[in-house]
């Protein structure tokens, strides 16, 4: 008699079947949050003005918004180089502008994807560039975490034990073993065309060398210029006094994260902006909060489209030049 399939085998096939409706779940729960707060504050969003200076300060949001997608791409490279992978940081930086606006396309994979097959026609091991985009979200959920904790309040210990569980899965005696396992797979799929002599010998296997500290200084460095675009946006539309930054940054870097990690919504949306309004609607009046995540969305999204046609335009004048 065959065997029957055991229950973790069951409840992944069900995860599996009903990954698609999760999404779809998750996508219409938050905008329905959002557009009833819309619906009902829609009079306090619609007094909302922008004078002279608040335009300054949406241009200035724009450009520190422009400025940390350009530094999350150098991070990207730090990241490659960390797995020994020797790339330039120009390359990495215009690779994730031209490839990071890819993200708003249905099921939120293919910058990822872009990122890999531009890595891997640069040289860079195929292994190599798929861990890379593994451990670049991990990273900056980290990073975000980290932020966060400045102004956790009642959430310190759940998030305190969310970080150190992340942190941990970074380190490289956690991490190599489960590259090297990868490795040995990809290996031997590949062993049935080797007929050389030379397929006996190994490539050197993908391995962090160390702890990769200064990638995760790098996103944290990325997610308070992030913080700092959504402050200046914030701070257009109203008076922001010093003290409320903790709380704005703390706010900003939770509902950033789970927009990152949690599946649903292409580029975070709806989550982000559902997260930010439950985490600061104590702090600002609800026409304040949804006029500002409003306006920052307009901001991210420019700011990404702007960074990958300034990469674009980049890379078109230098191969006008080698020709």
């Amino acid at each position: 008699m065959p065997s029957q399939p055991s229950l973790l085998t069951r409840i992944n096939t069900l995860l599996l079947r009903f990954k698609p409706y999760l999404r779809w779940m998750i996508l219409g729960a938050t905008l329905f949050f959002v557009g009833s707060a819309l619906w009902h504050h829609w009079s306090e969003v619609a007094a909302l003005r922008l004078d002279w200076t608040g335009w300054i300060t949406l241009a200035i949001a724009l450009v520190v918004t422009l400025l940390a997608h350009i530094w999350s791409g150098w991070v990207w490279g730090w990241i490659l180089q960390a797995l020994n992978q020797p790339v330039r940081s120009f390359w990495s930086v215009s690779v994730y502008l031209q490839t990071n606006i890819a993200k708003y396309l249905p099921g939120n994979v293919w910058h990822f994807y872009g990122r890999v097959m531009a890595a891997k026609t640069a040289g860079v091991s195929l292994t190599a560039a798929t861990v890379s985009v593994l451990l670049e979200p991990l990273l900056m959920a980290a990073a975000a975490l980290i932020i966060a904790l400045t102004n956790a309040g009642h959430n310190a210990l759940l998030q305190g034990f969310i970080l150190m569980t992340v942190l941990l899965a970074l380190h490289p005696r956690f991490l190599n073993p489960l590259l090297q396992l990868a490795a040995r797979l990809k290996g031997k799929s590949q062993l049935a065309v080797a007929n050389s002599p030379l397929s006996t010998v190994s490539p050197p296997p993908t391995v962090l060398l160390r702890y990769p500290l200064r990638p995760l200084l790098g996103e944290i460095g990325f997610v308070a210029l992030r913080g700092t675009g959504f402050a200046l946006t914030l701070f257009s539309l109203t008076p922001l006094p010093f003290y409320q930054l903790p709380v704005v940054f703390s706010a900003f870097s939770v509902a950033w994260m789970l927009g990152l990690v949690i599946p649903g919504a292409p580029g975070g949306i709806g989550v982000f902006e559902a997260t930010a309004i439950a985490l600061l609607r104590s702090s600002f009046a609800p026409g304040i909060i949804l006029g500002s995540v409003a306006l920052y969305r307009v901001v991210s999204t420019l700011a990404e489209v702007l960074g990958a046609g300034l990469a674009w335009i980049v890379e078109s004048a230098k191969a006008r030049r080698n020709q």
